[in-house]
């Protein structure tokens, strides 16, 4: 069963922007620069975002000289698709079994 905070984490990667900066992320860690130069967002905006995604648990930081570098953290995305997953199965298991409710 989906949660209130798994409906928060969708509408975090309902965002067209989040989600392509956590598509990136998927493929390698990127400082803000990268991420600027791959998106063509703002920094301030595309701080704003990252600020978001952090927060959700989605991506964390590392410190590296002056920079800061991203990377996605799998297990959060992971419980999310494990949820759905599991929709999908409870679904197949429906339809093979022809299972409705009857009208009154």
């Amino acid at each position: 069963m989906l949660t209130s905070a798994d409906a928060d984490l969708m509408r975090v990667l309902a965002d067209p922007l989040r989600l392509r900066i956590v598509t990136l992320l998927a493929r390698e860690t990127l400082c803000t620069t990268h991420l600027i130069e791959e998106t063509g967002a703002k920094q301030t905006n595309l701080s704003n975002h990252l600020k978001v995604l952090r927060e959700s648990g989605i991506v964390e930081t590392e410190p590296c000289g002056r920079f800061v570098y991203y990377r996605l953290r799998p297990e959060a995305l992971a419980a999310l698709a494990g949820r759905f997953a599991d929709f999908a199965e409870t679904a197949r298991a429906t339809a093979e079994n022809n299972t409705k409710r009857s009208c009154p």
